[in-house]
């Protein structure tokens, strides 16, 4: 049996690095049964054309669905699209709640007509200790920061269609060949150029794994308390409000609040955004609960797929159905 590394996936198709090696592999049935998630950057065990078993992640993020990363790198465009701070923070906050290094690259730099945007990103970001660089793909600008910024690391990059992300590759290295395509002048929006996630090697210790863009990210899996725990300019105030699930929004004696004045608007605007967001999924899981049945057991240190709970009763049900059915043929 061999180990490797998920490369890229396509359609029901799973490709695996192993050494120098690839392969195209499918999942077997029992993975899928245990609704085993494989995604980009695992490491796998894999046989005869079949992944078999899925090994410890170091880390994994949800959206989009990588593991196995050093870093995630937030690509913007700071026109076309306009760079929209909400967005961005949006993707901050999900970045955040990963645990992994964040990284910001604004995109298009070019297309500026002033310096208002960068100052702006920068009185925003900066003091927060975020790593920031402007590039241009267009002009080759800034690529040398770019390249800098992923040297000896495997990073992800995730950002809004349209941001540049194939663009920035390209002028990373142009033999990747990435499709690149312009902004549509009806929405104003990019367009889906980059189909699925795939691992890129820009040289034996640096990694960047490209993935497609997305903006339909909601906090629809937290409590309303703790989105404030994913904003790095509210942490040195938690903790010491009045009421212990402080939303900072309404409450009295809040902590938080008495400090807006050191929390950029746009920031705290994208703050309450998501908090309504997360109030939805709190009153979700007030009515429906949040256990989960697991689907798989352990028995004699061997993991074997469960029979869900549904099946389980069916089951049952046939049976005293049969059981009646005997003792009224009797």
């Amino acid at each position: 049996m061999k180990q490797g590394q998920i490369l890229k996936i396509h359609s029901d198709f799973y490709y695996v690095v192993s050494g120098n090696e690839q392969f195209e592999c499918k999942l077997r049935e029992v993975l899928k049964k245990q609704q085993k998630k494989i995604c980009v950057g695992d490491y796998v065990e894999f046989d005869n054309g079949h992944i078999v078993n899925l090994l410890p992640r170091r880390n994994f993020i949800q959206r989009p669905s990588v593991a196995n990363i050093d870093q995630i790198v937030i690509v913007s465009a700071v026109e076309e699209p306009h760079l929209d701070l909400h967005q961005l923070d949006r993707y901050i906050a999900f970045g955040e709640y990963s645990g992994i290094d964040i990284k910001l690259c604004f995109n298009k730099n070019d297309l500026s007509k002033d310096d208002s945007m960068i100052e702006e990103v920068f009185s925003i970001y900066e003091p927060m200790g975020y790593d920031i660089i402007f590039t241009s793909a267009l002009e080759k600008l800034g690529i040398e920061d770019f390249q800098e910024m992923m040297e000896g690391k495997t990073s992800v990059l995730c950002g809004s269609s349209g941001v540049g992300k194939s663009s920035l590759l390209n002028a990373l290295n142009p033999d990747f060949h990435l499709r690149t395509k312009s902004i549509s002048e009806k929405t104003g929006r990019g367009t889906h150029t980059t189909r699925h996630s795939e691992i890129l090697n820009i040289s034996d210790t640096t990694r960047i794994i490209d993935t497609p863009g997305f903006s339909n990210l909601k906090f629809d899996f937290l409590l309303p308390w703790d989105v404030a725990k994913l904003f790095r300019e509210f942490r040195p105030y938690l903790g010491t409000c009045k009421f212990q699930n402080c939303v900072h929004i309404m409450e009295s004696d809040c902590a938080v609040k008495e400090n807006l004045d050191k929390i950029a608007k746009s920031r705290y605007e994208s703050y309450k955004e998501f908090v309504e967001e997360a109030k939805e999924y709190k009153e979700k899981i007030k009515y429906e609960g949040r256990k989960k049945e697991s689907f798989e057991k352990k028995h004699n240190d061997k993991t074997a797929v469960k029979i869900s709970a549904q099946k389980r009763t069916s089951s049952r049900r046939t049976l005293k159905q049969q059981l009646y059915k005997e003792d009224i043929d009797e």
